[in-house]
């Protein structure tokens, strides 16, 4: 059994073993709630920059974990209902505690704090996690394709963005 700082490396490192560990230990969630607390709150500080208001930051953070919950809801219904395969086993505790270690790379966008590297760093981590919840899906849901569990998440990832998009428009200032 792996400790939480050895879990939370081999998921930025993309090993499998690691996801089908945390997928197996249920006393994994608390873990898994923390990472993804972890790199939502690394999102917002990353976000603003070196000029950190409190408001703010726990907004984008809030926003940022509600997103992933939007996304690993989505991921769920369609990698176990649309996307399936005969031996896809998963129920959702599985599968949220190996998206939830997914998000290990996005601890990294803290560095968004230094002066110009805002953009760079978000790309970069986005990426990273993308290549994470692949490894994610694929072993929670015993897929035996990664283009499979590429497709769920592409799938998941775009109708989450558009949900995002949506929220954004209904609480942005009217253009003028």
């Amino acid at each position: 059994m792996a400790t939480f700082l050895n879990r939370l490396a081999g998921a930025a490192l993309l090993n499998p073993a690691i996801y089908e560990e945390v997928e197996a230990d249920r006393n994994a969630t608390t873990q898994a709630i923390a990472v993804v607390t972890m790199s939502s709150l690394a999102a917002g500080m990353g976000a603003l920059g070196p000029v950190v208001r409190l408001t703010t930051l726990v907004g984008i953070s809030l926003f940022a974990f509600a997103l992933w919950g939007v996304w690993a809801l989505l991921t769920l219904q369609i990698g176990t209902r649309i996307l399936s395969s005969p031996r896809t086993q998963a129920d959702a505790g599985q599968l949220l505690r190996t998206i939830g270690f997914a998000t290990a790379p996005g601890v990294f966008r803290i560095a968004g704090l230094i002066p110009g590297t805002t953009n760079v760093v978000f790309g970069i981590t986005s990426v990273w996690m993308l290549m994470a919840m692949i490894v994610a899906i694929r072993q929670a849901l015993d897929y035996t394709s990664t283009a499979r569990a590429f497709a769920v998440c592409a799938l998941g990832w775009a109708m989450s963005f558009g949900f995002a998009l949506a929220l954004g428009l209904f609480w942005s200032p009217p253009l003028q």
